[in-house]
């Protein structure tokens, strides 16, 4: 090789040099196309129509074969593959969940089921359609955008023109590249009325509904958007104290999947099952059977706290718009959608004008083209081409130029040299100005609609609601959740035991002194006998120091606990006596009791759960001049203060011995407890109701919207149905008045009964027949009714009735005496008379504060059986 030709290879490689690239460009390019394409392809939900492309794909398809009857879903996963470039098993599992939904695919064959998890049969046995609903909303061939398929042979659109907020009512889930979008689904009627309360300019809010039922706590919904999290729970009634019934399940979970989480649950010893069967079909039945003496109340709790019978989601709200991913809350998408559906039914109208104004145009042609008869001139008809024809036919249509909507254009003539002879024979025209006239009017309307395109709107979203919106009620209740502390529901399952002499401490020492029954949750509190404490987890075995005073398992923020402690100050100092409460401490950090004095050391220690103060005997050591040697003190003088509080001086003297001489009282008094509404549970924190001061055997009495009554203990673990009337503390000596309708002698009957003490079991006071219905219920002593007439004694006088003289105190097994034989049209509550100036009639004392919306005592007509006028509660 030449020294020119080694130059002109050198001069080559750094002319190439700039057109190398390198694998790492290559990566980042490829990686980059690859995220974009799942994002936009695959993933995430255009907002337009709120559809994934498989999805809009499908719909498609079907659109193209409906002819009214059922396809095979085989056959729609063929023709849907003409678009759709992902094979056949990523179609018919889209077409599977799509339909499950049950709003655009009308199923027939086995489409699986949401509630068990079984999955749908072979696509070769089940059949599907489009629904009414998706030809009525998601189509119209005029109004969407087209483009080739992936293949060049077809069109598909590239988004469907959907009139309706589809996305929030199908809700959707996809995960893409370094991108996630989570939309839950939402209720069909309530979407609705949201989108005309937004073309109203009126306010609106948008929760989840789920198709399982259960109940939500939007609470932190934050609008669907990243931060936001929502707690779905199963719904859980009691059937009777050893079995619990789940008849909702939490949104994403199925019953197999529940009941393998309760079983775990249930062999980590966090909750005691005795057996569960599962007896769903239709509708979610699992039975939970309880071990003996475990609480039913409790084990509801631990089932939300340890099993799938709570679940959090946290959803996303990401969707594309305009090829590019956005974040927005859903109420931005429904004010999105809802722009779009006024603005397709707009352009829905002015294509529709357009056509009309065509046919006008046209019909007037024809109209002046057969009544001149224009095709009768001699020039038309000795016309040597058609140019000479179309320029005739032209010029005599020139006088009516002025009046047609636009311009005569060739094509037109050419149209009106192509009408049949037939047609002209047949022409009249008194119908063909009725055609006129009818095209005049419907463009007249279609202008009217267009310049009032909100209130059309608005018709649109309601005729659609009174058309599809029968059976689509909200599933899931909105609730707000109690926060079920995990320590407080948890079974003991575990034994604690304490090595006094090595100082450890723990379950696995199974030989050492046994201390109390534990969870392997729990926190412990250990008190020295220096005065140190501190608290830890349980453990299998831990070392917690020598001397050891006391050791018991620790409930947070527990104000009713208090510990009494008499403590001497050092070796020599003086002895003092404390009541405190630990209510919360930072788990494994040391405190002391005492001052803090070296040589401190607790001479008496006692916990007591209710506050208790008992009566201590204290010994001196004998001393020169020292005249009294024992003397009593008694913990219910000191005031309960802060666990860093020093005390009171008990003595400055030499204690020889301090022993117990009497058990104390509770000095904190009845436990002060509310009633919440919004959670249905007991609190004494001061929310919601209040119920009053309890203590001892006092008991709660719970009235129910059917006419059934029940007694409860006031523990707070308490679960209570939602369809309370009313809930107050148990008052033995109460007389209960009730107006209720007798199904059997369709009549209304009235009683006056004390509550009979019959606790844990409701106890129906107005008949067992489940056509009976309660009218009016009340506390007051004297109470005054009146009675309006209707029907055929519709003239009838009012009657007045005073119940305490109509009729006396019974049983509430008694049927009661009847108010009357006549037909009743309604009964309503007097202004109670009051008998004596000590005796003030207790309306104070009404039973329930609920809105009488919510309380569906309503007087019924005997003849019907139908509901007339509702009862206000007093």
């Amino acid at each position: 090789m030449s020294e020119e030709d080694i130059r002109t290879d050198q001069k080559g490689s750094e002319e190439n040099k700039d057109n190398i690239t390198y694998l790492s460009g290559m990566y980042q390019n490829w990686f980059l196309d690859y995220a974009s394409y799942v994002i936009l392809e695959r993933a995430v939900p255009y907002v337009n129509d709120g559809l994934k492309p498989v999805q809009r794909r499908i719909l498609h398809a079907m659109k193209e074969m409906d002819d009214g009857r059922y396809n095979k879903v085989a056959n729609i996963i063929g023709q849907t593959m003409q678009y759709h470039p992902h094979g056949d098993a990523s179609i018919g599992d889209a077409l599977v969940q799509l339909g499950q939904k049950d709003l655009l695919i009308d199923m027939q064959g086995n489409w699986g089921n949401i509630l068990t998890g079984d999955g749908s049969a072979a696509p070769r046995y089940i059949e599907a359609r489009l629904s009414k609903l998706a030809l009525d909303v998601v189509f119209n061939p005029k109004t969407t955008q087209w483009k080739l398929s992936y293949d060049g042979r077809n069109k598909e659109p590239i988004t469907l023109p959907v009139k309706f907020p589809l996305l929030l009512a199908q809700g959707v889930e996809g995960i893409a590249v370094g991108l996630a979008s989570k939309i839950l689904p939402h209720n069909f009627i309530e979407l609705i009325d949201a989108s005309v309360a937004y073309l109203k300019g009126e306010e609106f809010e948008l929760f989840p509904d789920f198709p399982t039922g259960g109940s939500v706590d939007v609470s932190k919904y934050n609008d669907g958007l990243r931060g936001g999290v929502v707690k779905v729970r199963a719904k859980i009634e009691k059937q009777d104290n050893k079995t619990l019934v789940i008849t909702e399940l939490p949104f994403s979970k199925t019953t197999t999947t529940l009941i393998e989480s309760i079983i775990k649950a249930n062999e980590k010893n966090k909750i005691k099952v005795k057996r569960i069967d599962d007896n769903t079909s239709d509708k979610v039945e699992i039975l939970v059977h309880l071990a003996p003496g475990v609480s039913s109340d409790k084990t509801i709790d631990a089932l939300y706290a340890f099993t799938d019978c709570e679940v959090s989601i946290s959803p996303n709200s990401c969707i594309i718009e305009n090829d590019k991913p956005l974040f927005l809350g859903v109420s931005d998408i429904l004010k999105r959608n809802t722009t779009q559906t006024v603005y397709l039914l707009k352009l829905e109208l002015e294509i529709r004008k357009g056509e009309l104004q065509e046919a006008l145009h046209f019909a007037s042609l024809e109209k002046i083209f057969i009544e001149e008869r224009i095709y009768k001139d001699k020039e038309f008809e000795e016309a040597e081409n058609m140019d000479e024809a179309i320029a005739h036919i032209d010029s005599r249509l020139e006088p009516w130029k002025p009046d047609f909507i636009r311009e005569v254009t060739r094509e037109d003539i050419l149209k009106l040299m192509e009408i049949r002879m037939a047609r002209i024979l047949k022409f009249n025209t008194d119908k063909a100005n009725d055609h006129i006239r009818s095209i005049e009017e419907e463009i007249k309307q279609i202008d009217y609609n267009i310049e009032h395109i909100i209130p059309y709107t608005i018709e649109y979203f309601e005729r659609i609601r009174t058309k599809y919106g029968k059976g689509k009620e909200r599933k899931t209740e909105l609730r707000n959740f109690e926060n079920i502390v995990a320590s407080k529901v948890v079974v003991a399952n575990e034994k604690l035991y304490i090595d006094r002499e090595e100082g450890f401490m723990g379950t696995s020492l199974k030989k050492a002194e046994y201390v109390c029954d534990c969870s392997d949750i729990d926190d412990v509190i250990v008190f020295r006998k220096d005065g140190t404490y501190f608290i830890t987890k349980v453990s299998e075995k831990a070392f917690i120091g020598k001397n050891i005073q006391h050791l018991a398992v620790f409930k947070k923020n527990d104000k009713r606990t208090i510990y009494n402690v008499v403590y001497r100050d050092g070796k020599l100092g003086h002895f003092y006596m404390k009541r405190f409460a630990v209510t919360g401490v930072t788990r494994d950090k040391e405190y002391d009791l005492t001052r803090g004095t070296v040589g401190s050391r607790i001479w008496y220690f006692s916990e007591n759960p209710n506050g208790e103060a008992e009566v201590l005997r204290v010994t001196l050591k004998p001393k020169a001049r020292l005249k009294r040697m024992m003397f009593e003190v008694d913990f219910g003088d000191l005031a309960i203060k802060g666990r860093g509080a020093m005390g009171n001086i008990l003595t400055k003297y030499e204690v020889h011995k301090i022993v117990l001489k009497e058990k104390g009282i509770s000095t904190l008094g009845g436990r002060k407890i509310w009633f919440d509404q919004d959670v249905l549970r007991l609190n004494s924190d001061g929310r919601g109701k209040f119920l009053g001061e309890f203590q001892g055997d006092d008991q709660i009495l719970v009235l129910y919207k059917n006419g059934e009554y029940q007694l409860y203990n006031f523990d707070l673990s308490n679960h209570f149905d939602p369809d309370i009337l009313g809930i107050e503390k148990y008052d033995p000596s109460k007389v209960l008045s009730v107006v209720y309708y007798d199904a059997e002698q369709a009549l209304y009957y009235v009683k006056r009964f004390e509550i009979d003490e019959i606790t844990g079991k409701r106890i129906s006071f107005i008949g067992e027949n489940p056509g009976n219905k309660l009218v009016s219920i009340t506390w007051v002593r004297y109470p005054r009714l009146e009675i309006e007439f209707g029907g055929k004694n519709a003239q009838r006088e009012n009657e007045i009735i005073e119940v305490s003289e109509f009729i006396g105190v019974k049983s509430y097994k008694a049927r009661g005496k009847r108010l009357t034989n006549y037909e009743v049209e309604n009964i309503k509550e007097l202004e109670p008379v009051i008998r004596d100036e000590d005796d003030k009639p207790e309306v104070e004392e009404e039973v329930a504060e609920l809105d009488t919306e919510d309380i569906p005592f309503e007087v019924n007509r005997p003849d019907d059986q139908e509901d007339t006028n509702q009862m206000s509660l007093f």
